[in-house]
C-alpha cells in the first residue's frame, strides 16, 4: 500500500504542469464550486464522524475541531479565492540581470516535491493541505485522524473532482485513510521518495514526526504562548488583549496560556482581567500563581497555579497568571517554557521592549497587542498552511512562497569558465 501511495505521488508530481500554469489557478476555481455545490454531503459525513466522536466519549473541545458548518465553508471559499489572487506574485520568476560582462541570471520557482502532512481532527486542513501546497505544483499525502475518517472521504471526493476538471492529476492529492499506525511508521521512514513532512498538531506529534523521520520538516511546534506585561503598562488593555488572545480560539496554536506579570502590579491586573472576564461571552478560568488570590465572579472561575501549569497547552479557555520580579525573570521562564511560536509583551517603556524583542526567540513577538494576529493573512504575508518555529528555510507564515524552491538559471551566451579570472582555486 504505501510504495503504490507513493508511487502514485511521485508520478503525479513529475507529470503536473510547470509552476504559474494556468491549471492551478483553475484548480481553485473548481474546488470552491464543488465544495459550495457538495457541502450538504459533507455535512452529512461530519454528522457521522461527531456521533461517533461523541459516542466514544472524546472530550468536548476535539468534538468541536471536528465540527464543520456553514462558517468553515464560508472560510475554504473565500481562501481559494485569496490563493488564486495570491499566485501570480508567489510563482513570479525574477527578471533577468547581467553577470559582469558575460552573461545573465535569474531565478525560476519550483516546487519542493512531494509534501506528506501529518495533522489531527480538523477536516479544514485536509482542503488546505490539498489547496496551498498543490498550486505551487506540489504532490500531498495528507493523513489526519481517524476521527474524521468520514468526512474526509467526503472531502476527497470533491478535491479529486476538482483536480480532474482542472486538467491536473489526481494523484496530487492523496488522503491517507487506512489508520494503522504502522502505515504513518513506514512514511515517516521514505526520506527516499518523500521530500518534505509538515507536522501540524500538539508537542506530541510533531517530536514524534521530528524523532522518527529523516524527512526535512517544516514543523509548526506546539503554542505554549506567554505574554509578559511589565508594570508601565496600561492595565485594561493588557486583561483585553489577554482575553482575546485565549478566547476566540482556545485551541489555536497562537493563544496565550500564561500571563507573567511584574509583581507590583499583578493584583490590579488580576482584578483588571477578572472584570474584562464577567463581560465575556462564555466561562472562563483563571489559575494564580503564588501570592496572587481572587474570588469566583460571574463566568469567571478562580484556581491555584500548579507546577505542572508552566509549559503546557490548556486547550481550553483557561488562563494562568505568574509574578515576576521584572524582564529577566519572564525572559528566563519563555526561555525554559515556550514553544518559539508567539510571545508578547505589554508595555510602555521603549528600553524594555526593545530588550524583550532582542532576548526572545520566537516565530512571531508581539508589542502590546494580541498574541492572534501573528497569522499570514491578519499580517498581509499571505495564505498559510502552518506557522513554523524553525530556523532553516521559512519561520512564522509557510505560505505559498515558502513552499517553493527555486533553480538558479544562467544564460552563459557561450562563456567557459577558463575563461574568467578568478581567485578561486577550484
Amino acid at each position: 500500500m504505501v510504495e503504490q501511495l507513493l508511487s502514485n505521488a511521485r508520478h503525479a508530481f513529475e507529470a503536473s504542469p510547470p509552476v504559474g500554469d494556468p491549471a492551478y489557478a483553475r484548480y481553485c476555481q473548481v474546488l470552491s464550486g464543488l465544495l459550495t455545490q457538495e457541502w450538504a454531503s459533507v455535512l452529512q459525513a461530519n454528522a457521522h464522524d461527531l456521533k461517533e466522536a461523541e459516542r466514544r466519549g472524546l472530550p468536548s473541545v476535539l468534538v468541536e475541531r471536528l465540527r464543520m458548518g456553514e462558517s468553515q465553508l464560508r472560510h475554504l471559499v473565500a481562501l481559494t479565492g485569496k490563493v488564486a489572487r495570491e499566485l501570480p506574485d508567489a510563482t513570479a520568476s525574477t527578471q533577468w540581470v547581467n553577470v559582469d560582462d558575460w552573461g545573465t541570471l535569474r531565478r525560476v520557482p519550483k516546487p519542493l516535491g512531494v509534501v506528506f502532512m501529518v495533522y489531527e481532527a480538523r477536516p479544514t486542513v485536509t482542503v488546505e493541505g490539498a489547496l496551498i501546497p498543490v498550486v505551487v505544483g506540489n504532490a500531498v499525502l495528507l493523513r489526519g485522524g481517524k476521527e474524521m475518517a468520514a468526512t474526509d472521504a467526503a472531502l476527497a471526493d470533491i478535491i479529486h473532482r476538482a483536480l480532474l476538471e482542472a486538467g491536473l492529476p489526481a494523484s496530487m492529492v492523496t488522503i491517507v485513510s487506512d489508520p494503522d499506525r504502522s502505515v504513518l511508521r513506514e512514511l515517516l521512514k521514505r526520506h527516499d521518495a518523500i521530500d518534505v513532512l509538515i507536522p501540524r498538531g500538539s508537542p506530541s506529534l510533531i517530536e514524534h514526526c521530528r524523532s522518527v523521520s529523516s524527512i526535512p520538516v517544516i514543523a509548526s511546534g506546539g503554542g505554549v504562548n506567554h505574554i509578559y506585561v511589565h508594570h508601565s503598562a496600561d492595565l485594561k488593555l493588557a486583561a483585553a488583549i489577554a482575553l482575546d488572545s485565549k478566547l476566540a480560539e482556545p485551541t489555536a496554536c497562537n493563544t496565550v496560556e500564561l500571563m507573567l506579570v511584574d509583581a507590583q502590579v499583578a493584583d490590579a491586573f488580576v482584578e483588571q482581567l477578572i472584570q474584562a472576564g464577567t463581560a465575556a461571552e462564555g466561562p472562563i478560568t483563571l489559575r494564580l500563581g503564588a501570592g496572587l488570590q481572587a474570588h469566583d465572579r460571574a463566568n469567571v472561575s478562580v484556581q491555584a497555579l500548579g507546577e505542572h501549569d508552566l509549559g503546557r497547552e490548556f486547550l481550553d479557555a483557561t488562563l494562568g497568571v505568574l509574578p515576576v520580579s521584572g524582564l529577566d525573570e519572564a525572559v528566563a521562564h519563555i526561555r525554559r517554557y515556550g514553544s518559539k511560536h508567539t510571545e508578547g509583551i505589554i508595555g510602555n517603556e521603549a528600553a524594555v521592549i526593545d530588550r524583550f524583542v532582542a532576548l526572545i526567540d520566537a516565530a512571531a513577538v508581539v508589542i502590546n497587542g494580541s498574541l492572534r494576529l501573528h497569522d499570514g493573512p491578519t499580517l498581509e504575508l499571505g495564505s498559510e498552511i502552518s506557522i513554523s518555529t524553525g530556523r532553516l528555510h521559512v519561520r512564522g507564515s509557510v505560505t505559498l512562497t515558502a513552499l517553493l524552491t527555486y533553480s538558479w538559471v544562467v544564460d552563459a551566451k557561450g562563456a567557459l569558465r577558463a575563461d574568467r579570472s578568478t581567485s578561486c582555486p577550484f
